[in-house]
């Protein structure tokens, strides 16, 4: 007989054979159906496992009217774990990430630290306007965050000032073209780099950006003078 026939079926809720590791063990095998699925969910006592829950929620064939809810009572880090997981569901994903995202201030500096270093790209973003300056630099370093993510979070009118230039001196984000147009719409883009990106632009493309930029009258009003000039 396979050692698989030995695992009690999910199908038992309330079979107290059922214990963490054989209900670990089946929850292993991708194919398994989603009423086995949801008979397992209504077992109180394995319910009461934290590595049940993720495993369960994480299974690429629970039923949404059961993943969806527990996704709000997962801990942390392991919602950070279902943003990331290949085989999760795209909605379900994005479900764990506004979880943790609803809670950041909530977490502790460290936790917030491990988050925007390991985290989804959607979380990196919002940790982007974190208060803590490590936790926004180690931020703009995580591999998975998105250039458009990066520039959502520069055009917002509250971006904190030491964000804006911490990007504006960044080796891999300030040279990329677009980035810089949003440094150049924000008005708290240093000086000194905002006249170094505007020299690096069409004229036609800078003119658009002072048209409904942020920065402080005085540069703008520089930067309009050099346009007039090299006509």
């Amino acid at each position: 007989m396979p050692a698989d026939d030995l695992i009690p079926p999910l199908a038992q809720p309330g079979d107290a054979a059922l214990t963490e590791d054989l209900a670990l063990a089946r929850l292993k095998h991708p194919d398994l159906p989603p009423e086995a699925l949801e008979a397992l969910s209504q077992n109180a006592s394995l319910m009461k496992s934290r590595k049940v829950r993720l495993a369960l929620v994480s299974h690429p064939r629970t039923p949404r009217h059961i993943s969806l809810p527990m996704v709000r009572h997962l801990f942390t880090f392991d919602l950070m774990r279902v943003a990331l997981n290949p085989v999760v569901p795209a909605d379900l994903k994005l479900a764990a990430d506004q979880v943790l995202i609803n809670r950041l201030e909530t977490l502790a500096s460290g936790e917030r630290l491990t988050l925007a270093r390991r985290a989804s790209g959607k979380v990196a973003g919002a940790l982007l306007a974190d208060i803590e300056t490590r936790v926004m630099t180690t931020a703009l370093e995580n591999p998975r965050l998105s250039e458009a993510a990066l520039i959502k979070a520069l055009t917002r009118r509250d971006a904190p000032a030491a964000f804006v230039e911490a990007v504006s001196r960044h080796p891999k984000w300030s040279v990329r073209r677009e980035v810089r147009v949003a440094l150049l719409g924000n008005g708290g883009t240093p000086m000194a780099r905002a006249l170094e990106f505007a020299r690096s632009l069409p004229s036609t493309v800078l003119r658009e950006i002072l048209n409904r930029s942020r920065l402080p009258s005085n540069l703008q009003s520089y930067l309009r003078k050099e346009l007039n000039r090299h006509g």
